[in-house]
């Protein structure tokens, strides 16, 4: 039973790696399902035993990419005590996954991805960060300006070539969007303060 599930991992993550290598070179719309088996070398059928279409195979790498962020962000349930690394390591990952994170960002589905990006990032944070009763901001919007200014930030660092660091960028988001927006709306896990 292990074999045949590392079978069906290794088969997915090749047409995964096909599909950001083929979409990057033709543009998402563009690219068809004979182009991700082609690339992937795996077989027509094959394609059709993992996923329905494309935008599957598509949903399937926006799962990966959630769950590898959010692991990142609250691993074992806790958040690391240097907020500023944690905002670093953001960038580090995106840096490392600029293609998936690229192609998921600026295929034709970037606002259902966009909006589920939202739904899941805000949710988490609700679920993991306990509100201020005294906040003159509801915890749902000040979590969803977190997301939203999150992917925003990507966004143009991508748009501008990743100029600054990975470091750089953790530092920026720290200071502009998450420090000032956690401690406004939510009671602090950590020491917002640290370097």
């Amino acid at each position: 039973m292990e074999t045949q599930d590392r079978r069906i991992r290794r088969t997915q993550n090749l047409l995964a790696k096909a599909l950001i290598e083929v979409t990057l070179e033709k543009g998402y719309d563009a690219v068809t399902v004979r182009d991700i088996t082609d690339r992937a070398d795996v077989g027509y059928a094959t394609f059709y035993r993992h996923y329905q279409d494309k935008d599957a195979l598509l949903e399937d790498v926006l799962d990966v990419v959630l769950n590898e962020l959010i692991s990142l962000f609250f691993k074992d349930n806790t958040l690391p005590e240097n907020m500023k690394e944690l905002s670093s390591m953001l960038f580090v990952y995106v840096k490392e996954n600029y293609e998936i994170i690229r192609v998921l960002l600026s295929s034709r589905y970037t606002s259902v991805i966009g909006k589920r990006m939202l739904e899941d990032g805000t949710r988490k944070l609700l679920e993991r960060n306990i509100p201020k009763t005294d906040s003159p901001v509801p915890p749902e919007i000040a979590a969803y300006h977190l997301v939203a200014s999150t992917i925003n930030l990507i966004e143009w660092w991508l748009e501008n070539d990743m100029r600054l660091s990975p470091e750089e960028m953790g530092r920026i988001y720290f200071e502009l969007i998450e420090r000032p927006t956690m401690t406004l709306a939510f009671k602090p896990p950590v020491q917002w303060n640290q370097a």
